[in-house]
């Protein structure tokens, strides 16, 4: 259950520190979406920021309210493209979902992808039914299903991946 609160009192910032590892973490615990392995990811995208800086290619976007990370999202640049961009992780502590922070922390992302040059952006998810509702999040954005690996992750469960171009 969402939390209530009020969300012109959220403040975006894009500084990694140390500090926010444990925030992440926390995050992505809370949402109960994520395995072991997958939460494991989520905090090596951190240390390689944290450890290579801007050299990494991984970027963030924190929502923070009365002080407290309650939802971020890494993108970067993909190697070897123009103007392509991944969004590797978007997540909203599970007490904060359901207020349109997600949405906010999209559009905000795309704002900075669109100053960086990015022309397009891409996002994936697993087909399995538990993101149901990830998926009709990314369409109600504008993103549209570009590709679908059958069986990618595991036995029936594929990589859904999405698009959107940026204007």
């Amino acid at each position: 259950m969402a939390l209530p609160f009020n969300t012109e009192k959220i403040i975006y910032r894009r500084d990694l520190q140390p500090a926010d590892r444990p925030h992440i973490y926390e995050i992505v615990i809370s949402t109960d979406f994520f395995s072991k392995e997958e939460i494991d990811i989520a905090i090596e995208l951190v240390d390689e920021r944290l450890s290579k800086g801007s050299r990494s290619g991984y970027l963030f976007l924190f929502a923070e309210y009365a002080g407290q990370v309650i939802g971020y999202t890494c993108y970067g640049r993909i190697a070897g493209t123009v103007g392509s961009f991944d969004v590797y992780w978007i997540a909203v502590h599970r007490l904060f979902q359901g207020n349109g922070i997600g949405k906010s922390l999209l559009q905000k992302t795309e704002q900075l992808i669109m100053k960086e040059g990015g022309r397009r952006f891409y996002i994936e998810t697993s087909s399995r039914d538990q993101y149901k509702n990830t998926r009709l999040f990314y369409l109600s954005f504008g993103f549209r299903q570009d590709a679908f690996m059958k069986d990618f992750y595991a036995p029936e469960d594929g990589k859904i991946v999405y698009v959107k171009n940026i204007p």
